[in-house]
């Protein structure tokens, strides 16, 4: 398994390493109904995979447009855009600066769009009908899922709390930006297999 390294996660996603329990964002992921990942069940399954940014690129990944569009055909809210050239801390640039990062608009303070992202999330992370855990966000090669204070990273089994919204001694902050914090949009990050179309699900289709 190929994970970020510590430094990078603390410092380039500012990520507080505790469990979340809010509702927008499940804490959990549980089997759904309808899994797209289920009808891949039986071929192997992409191992939990990370890939740091290192430069900007200017023009978005296959991946990250077929991405664009399975959402647009699968789930309410719209893009919000992939490229942007942006560096994070050190070598690492955001994951949109290499075109494999997709905000998906939904508003975690609208009750309706609440609903529509933690559907998506929840289909994205559930086990697959062989137990696979976050299975169809592994066969698409996503490595990470941020929305409403909360994150999701390749390899973690539940939803951590995002620490642009919290102090260093875990208080809540009372006023973030509604976009730092991620109330919204969703980001979606691919790694580079997943950005390139090769996963199972991309190949599949």
């Amino acid at each position: 398994m190929q994970m970020p390294r510590r430094a990078c996660v603390i410092g380039a996603t500012l990520l507080a390493l505790v469990p979340a329990t809010a509702v927008g964002f499940p804490a959990v992921f549980r089997p759904v109904a309808d899994n797209p990942a289920d009808r891949l069940a039986n071929l192997p399954i992409e191992d939990y995979r990370y890939d740091h940014a290192r430069r900007c690129t200017k023009h978005p990944k296959a991946g990250t447009l077929a991405l664009q569009r399975w959402l647009g055909a699968h789930a309410a809210g719209e893009s919000w855009g992939i490229m942007r050239c942006s560096k994070l801390d050190g070598r690492d640039y955001s994951l949109h600066a290499e075109g494999r990062a997709l905000d998906w608009h939904l508003d975690a303070r609208n009750p309706a769009d609440r609903r529509a992202g933690d559907r998506l999330i929840r289909t994205l992370l559930a086990p697959d009908r062989a137990g696979n855990p976050h299975a169809l966000a592994r066969r698409m090669g996503v490595q990470e899922i941020i929305w409403d204070c909360r994150a999701w990273w390749s390899g973690s089994d539940r939803a951590l709390r995002y620490s642009a919204c919290y102090s260093k001694r875990g208080k809540r902050r009372r006023h973030v930006d509604a976009t730092i914090a991620h109330f919204d949009h969703i980001h979606i990050g691919l790694n580079k297999m997943g950005a390139a179309r090769l996963t199972s699900f991309w190949q599949s289709r």
